[in-house]
């Protein structure tokens, strides 16, 4: 058996339904080979992007004493958001009681935190050209061509018995990474820090989610009838 032979789903319906944000179920003991990763980034470089430049780079973190610097600007990001000023003026004994999904995703959050430094391998994409104060055309189509990319990558992951999350929390602090990474922070963006290992079973469900017809509009604009739900 090669290192790079499936250990996960290979329906393509089952993939794209059951590829979810893991952070507790990573296997923190395990490593995760190089070849590996690359065959994965390989087919993330086959996603679609804009006029074709290719302008993406991936700096892929295996080393324990990088992966430790960059877990500390992730946990400096996150007091930094936790201790942001709040607009909200609302008295705290009105404010609504998170949902029990909402907890449980704390709960999966702060548990990465505690063990961000055990992750085998971190994964930053970046993009050439920033997008600050730029219009929005400028902004999605920056976006629109290191996106799709990351998520053909978390596909290819989770069809190899592997899992990921998508963070930005390190952005707060994007200099600082820029710095510990080599990345020419004026000329690239990075768009996220993703852990990477092998997940603790290959088993996943399909997330609660709205059904097509509530999120979507045929000619105009969809009317939400929850729009707390979301969309």
């Amino acid at each position: 058996m090669t290192v790079d032979e499936r250990h996960g789903p290979t329906d393509i319906d089952e993939v794209l339904t059951t590829t979810r944000a893991v952070r507790k179920r990573l296997d923190l003991t395990r490593p995760v080979e190089r070849v590996v990763i690359e065959r994965c980034i390989d087919l993330a470089l086959q996603a679609p992007n804009g006029s074709n430049q290719q302008r993406w780079r991936w700096i892929v973190v295996d080393d324990a004493d990088v992966r430790r610097k960059l877990v500390d600007i992730y946990a400096a990001a996150m007091i930094d958001y936790i201790n942001r000023p709040r607009r909200s003026t609302a008295p705290a004994a009105t404010a609504a009681a998170p949902s029990p999904a909402m907890q449980r995703m704390t709960e999966s959050v702060m548990w990465l935190r505690e063990h961000f430094h055990e992750v085998p391998v971190l994964v930053v994409p970046a993009i050439a050209g920033r997008t600050d104060d730029a219009p929005v055309f400028e902004q999605a189509s920056r976006w629109g061509s290191i996106i799709p990319a990351i998520w053909s990558f978390m596909l290819a992951l989770r069809s190899r018995g592997l899992g990921s999350a998508w963070t930005t929390l390190h952005l707060l602090r994007e200099r600082e990474a820029a710095d510990l990474l080599g990345i020419p922070h004026d000329q690239y963006m990075q768009a996220g820090l993703f852990p990477v290992a092998y997940t603790r079973g290959t088993a996943f469900k399909r997330a609660a989610r709205q059904p097509a017809k509530q999120v979507t509009g045929w000619n105009t604009f969809p009317l939400n009838p929850n729009p707390a739900a979301g969309g």
